[in-house]
């Protein structure tokens, strides 16, 4: 959706100015009238008030500034993923992955900064809406006050699954009228507030977004969402957790029969620019709708985008290095799963040092790509290793080890192609960098819907089952076969004409066009191993001590949910994320050759409490009332 940009600002701020400055000659202050506006005038009729929501929606946006905060990306990708340590990093970046995070992180202290932003803004929001309600039609003042309350519960979950109890903010409150304010005294307390908001939103909200507006949010996402509160309620307020779980199974069930949503046919082309608000999306976020350059010049979207493909491409080919994933999850997918290839690429390690064979890629360069005079060089390192082709941007990982050294630290040579997908990374002023971030997807709510299932009604429910080996039948490509000529017909054309086209224009090397989808769809149906059966055997090899659902389940995710900032908090729920720690990344040191070695260091011990994160600093100094988590006193 593209919102009107508005100006979201407060008439203190020329108070200060004024108070704050000096002058015989006042006449520069004046200014006419009708570039001032009264606050209420948002809050006239119809089309102001929508026009005033986009100030709340503007708050779940990325942005990036031209000092470069990183809250595009990194407090999202930090506490959402790299705690399961699936996602690695090195230097400051690395505190993430190894518990080792403080109150003085300024991530956290930018992440939680932001949401508290957003909550002030859609609490003004409520506020205005309801003193001013004669104002509007009954159709729009439900549609907004329902939206507003989505997204005042959005930044209340990040917080409350990043920190535990957390100050809440009433309508008509923010910083600037409360600054002083105390965490909820206990988790239900809490939980319910956020569940109230999403319970009247789901009411409030149709399933379609309003006039067609993709982005906005809808019935679905408050449904899916609300769910997913329940589970969290059920999880930190055991006592209820039967009549939580319940709840949850209603909302998801909802969700799962409206008939608005359905599973792409290719998990891979999810993050395609062709793909945008499809059927599968419960609400995503889109960064450049596909049809601009991207830079670094501060602009709060295309800054936005440049820092998202950067931190994401390998740091042999320009990258930070922000995100680099795990060899374990790389050894997670079973053969034939195409999500392993639809999503990572790895360094280019000959096919003589792959240590199990399993690994070895199943995408190949075109053969055009091949052909073309420009890529002449690169001819021996194909022939010598099965990996290390980006097929998506068309470019070859500048690495052949299991490792990459940052200048004497080391993080997996492995990279997501869900963000450094649609562009290439380069210092250059113009960047081809679309970005699509799903908050929420179809498949979140199968899994959890499935985990209600199987706290309610026990380990051989068909129905949690069914949910898992849905899922299972689209990754091993069975959606796909029988449709490989529509799908190609659908998602080719955009690399071999749109990425093509940009990059001759803007001279940034060439964008071979090919006959065919850069990861080639599946054309024949497989046998599928079942999930009970496959994860049983699994639980008995790795010596998972949790059930065997429960270990179906989060390894799903981890397959399904590589790089997206759900992982963590819905491990969190499960229960799992001690038992993955302990199993799928033992304790190892590091090897005398660390680059050669594909296991992940972890020596320290995995904390529990820990996962309730600190409470930022400047939080503590600037509101008295709030208290630290008991991990960090």
């Amino acid at each position: 959706m593209k919102f009107n940009k508005i100006l979201y600002s407060l008439l203190a701020g020329s108070a200060l100015l004024f108070g704050a400055t000096s002058c015989d000659n006042e006449e520069f202050l004046t200014v006419d009238h009708y570039s001032i506006l009264d606050l209420n005038s948002g809050y006239d009729n119809d089309t102001h008030l929508l026009r005033s929501l986009n100030g709340c929606y503007d708050s779940m946006l990325p942005d990036e500034d031209e000092n470069y905060n990183d809250d595009a990306f990194k407090p999202y990708i930090f506490t959402g993923c790299h705690p399961t340590m699936d996602t690695q990093a090195t230097g400051w970046d690395k505190d993430f992955m190894t518990q080792s995070w403080t109150a003085e992180k300024k991530e956290l202290r930018q992440g939680w900064n932001r949401a508290y932003s957003g909550i002030s803004r859609c609490n003004d929001f409520l506020a205005n809406l309801a003193a001013n309600t004669a104002n509007f039609s009954s159709e729009v003042a439900k549609t907004a006050e329902g939206e507003a309350r989505v997204v005042r519960a959005f930044h209340y979950f990040w917080l409350a699954t990043t920190f535990g109890r957390v100050p809440m903010l009433q309508t008509g409150e923010t910083y600037v009228n409360t600054p002083y304010k105390a965490r909820a005294q206990s988790y239900e307390e809490m939980w319910d507030f956020i569940i109230d908001d999403l319970k009247q939103a789901s009411d409030l909200l149709a399933w379609k977004p309003y006039q067609s507006n993709y982005g906005r949010c809808t019935k679905g996402m408050a449904l899916a969402y609300l769910g997913d509160a329940y589970m969290w309620k059920a999880y930190r307020c055991p006592d209820v957790a039967t009549a939580c779980y319940q709840e949850a199974e209603k909302a998801l069930k909802a969700v799962l029969d409206c008939g608005e949503y359905e599973l792409n046919k290719s998990y891979t082309t999810l993050w395609d620019a062709t793909g945008v608000y499809g059927k599968e999306s419960i609400y995503e976020q889109v960064l450049n709708e596909g049809d601009k350059w991207s830079s670094w010049d501060g602009n709060a979207v295309s800054g936005a985008n440049g820092w998202t493909i950067y931190y994401s491409a390998a740091p042999a080919n320009g990258g930070w290095g922000t995100i680099a994933l795990s060899w374990e999850l790389y050894d997670s997918f079973e053969p034939g799963d195409r999500r392993r290839d639809g999503s990572l690429v790895t360094a280019g390690i000959p096919e003589s040092k792959l240590v199990k064979p399993e690994w070895k890629s199943t995408i190949k360069p075109q053969q055009e790509w091949l052909d073309a005079p420009s890529n002449a060089d690169y001819l021996d390192k194909v022939n010598a290793s099965p990996n290390g082709f980006n097929p998506f941007v068309q470019e070859y990982l500048n690495y052949d080890n299991y490792k990459y050294d940052t200048g004497g630290e080391y993080a997996p040579a492995v990279y997501t192609t869900k963000y450094w997908r649609l562009g290439r990374c380069h210092w250059n002023n113009d960047q081809w960098a679309p970005a699509q971030i799903y908050r929420k997807r179809l498949p979140n709510v199968m899994l959890d819907y499935a985990e209600c299932r199987f706290n309610l009604y026990g380990e051989n429910d068909a129905q949690g089952w069914a949910q898992i080996n849905t899922l299972r039948n689209r990754a091993f490509g069975n959606l796909e076969a029988g449709n490989a000529q529509s799908l190609t017909e659908k998602y080719a054309p955009y690399y071999n004409n749109e990425m093509a086209k940009f990059y001759a224009d803007g001279g940034f090397g060439d964008y071979v066009p090919t006959t065919s989808y850069p990861y080639p769809f599946a054309t024949a149906a497989v046998t599928v191993p079942d999930a009970k059966t496959y994860y049983t055997q699994l639980k008995a090899q790795k010596g998972f001590t949790s059930p065997v659902w429960k270990v179906a389940l989060n390894m799903e995710r981890r397959k399904e949910f590589s790089a997206e900032w759900c992982l963590c908090p819905d491990m969190l729920k499960s229960g799992f994320m001690e038992d993955h720690i302990a199993h799928n990344y033992p304790k190892h040191a590091q090897a005398s050759d660390p680059k050669s070695d594909w296991q992940s260091v972890r020596q320290f011990d995995f904390d529990p409490k820990r996962m309730d994160m600190p409470i930022p600093t400047d939080e503590l100094v600037k509101n008295p009332l709030c208290d630290q988590n008991d991990a960090y006193k």
